[in-house]
């Protein structure tokens, strides 16, 4: 964080603020502290201030990825068992950084990091974006967070390895009322349910319906009670429909939506997050790092899908927010999903997506995702205009010349 009434003038930039249509010439941005001060077309004085000159490129907003696993470092999750939490913990400071070096200034976390990385990250221990946690992905016994092998009964322990700390399994209503608590006071930002079948488990089928709908119930009444909310994991049309109509926030993946429930999901106001570089991802390397062929079957069913889901919520008005949910190595793909999406929809809406949206999906709009008096200071500026090529926005940050959060540079090659 930078010190309180330091002062640093962003000049001779293009402003891409992603409610405008197009990048802006003749801007100029004052950042005081961890804030952003004053936004003018026009020269901005400001007695004391340290000029950056930017050259003519372009600033925008810091980069907001919705759907991330911190502390997933195996592409193929039961090798996780092998992995203490020391070590884990090691890795996920490393993916950490490696996010901040592609621009992504927040970051959402859909399952298995907890507090004491988001203290780390809060106290500057370890480098990254700012982090929204879920704590444990909780889901039903043989469902999308039940991992196990068929002749594990079950582990002794949270702490015994890594993959055990990652998820909950829990069956029933009151039970999972009591989880659903715990993870709240373990400081979650967001509450991660299972409610259909997913690519990496081993046992589920992808159509298959988790949680019945009292304990979706239970979890949403829960998490809302406490401030919170719910996201879920969804691919199938009707796991979809039984949690938003029971109160689920946001859909994860949603890859096998129909119209008929994107429809339902904007009339109540519901986010998809969609991460298309996940499945192009697997199925072109998931099976060096182990992935059996089960799992890659069930990808390439949901790959086409993912495509078709983008054009049916652009439809029925449902907002799309940015994910990349990328596990283990395949991480160096996060900022690909800018180009994949781009096959369906515009430049303009996949920025916004990881700008805008994603800013409401964390619930800080007008702090987040805009240039804008009185936001949070997270800034990247761009060595040409990622509208005209959305590239620029990948290449594990190489075309970035300068990354701020929190009123700090955690990169800058400006003058």
């Amino acid at each position: 964080m930078a010190p309180t009434g330091s002062l640093l003038l962003f000049r001779n930039l293009r402003l891409l603020d992603p409610r405008f249509d197009e990048a802006r010439g003749g801007y100029e941005v004052l950042v005081e502290g961890d804030r952003i001060r004053e936004v003018s077309d026009g020269p901005i004085k400001a007695d004391g201030a340290a000029a950056i000159d930017c050259d003519g490129r372009v600033l925008m907003p810091g980069l907001i990825d919705s759907h991330v696993h911190c502390m997933h470092s195996e592409v193929y999750m039961r090798r996780m068992e092998d992995v203490p939490l020391t070590l884990a913990t090691a890795r996920c400071a490393v993916r950490l950084k490696s996010m901040l070096d592609r621009g992504f200034t927040t970051v959402r976390d859909t399952g298995g990091t907890d507090w004491g990385v988001k203290t780390a990250l809060e106290q500057g221990l370890i480098v990254g974006p700012r982090l929204f946690i879920a704590g444990r992905s909780i889901g039903p016994t043989g469902g999308h967070s039940d991992g196990r092998g068929r002749t594990n009964q079950g582990y002794p322990c949270y702490c015994c390895n890594a993959f055990a700390n990652l998820r909950e399994m829990v069956d029933g209503e009151e039970d999972l009322r009591r989880v659903v608590r715990e993870q709240m006071r373990q400081g979650a930002d967001h509450v991660k349910i299972m409610v259909s079948g997913g690519v990496a488990s081993p046992f589920d089928p992808l159509d298959s319906l988790q949680f019945s709908v009292g304990e979706i119930q239970t979890a949403v009444e829960e998490a809302e009670a406490f401030g919170r909310y719910v996201c879920a994991h969804a691919y199938g049309a009707e796991a979809i429909e039984r949690a938003v109509a029971n109160g689920v926030r946001t859909i994860e993946h949603g890859n096998l939506i129909d119209d008929s429930r994107a429809e339902l999901m904007a009339r109540e106001g519901a986010y998809l997050v969609a991460n298309l570089v996940a499945y192009v991802a697997m199925k072109e390397r998931a099976a060096e790092y182990g992935m059996p062929a089960e799992m890659l079957e069930k990808n390439d069913m949901v790959l086409e899908g993912g495509y078709r889901s983008l054009e049916i919520c652009k439809r029925a008005g449902v907002k799309v927010a940015y994910g990349s949910d990328l596990l283990g190595a395949l991480l160096d793909d996060q900022s690909r999903e800018f180009s994949i999406r781009t096959e369906v929809v515009s430049p303009l809406e996949v920025i916004r997506s990881a700008t805008l949206i994603g800013a409401e999906v964390v619930r800080r709009p007008g702090k987040l995702g805009v240039v804008e008096p009185g936001a949070w200071a997270d800034l990247i500026v761009v060595d040409d205009d990622p509208l005209q090529d959305i590239t620029l926005l990948e290449g594990q940050g190489r075309h970035l010349a300068a990354i701020m959060k929190d009123g700090s540079f955690h990169k800058n090659r400006l003058h």
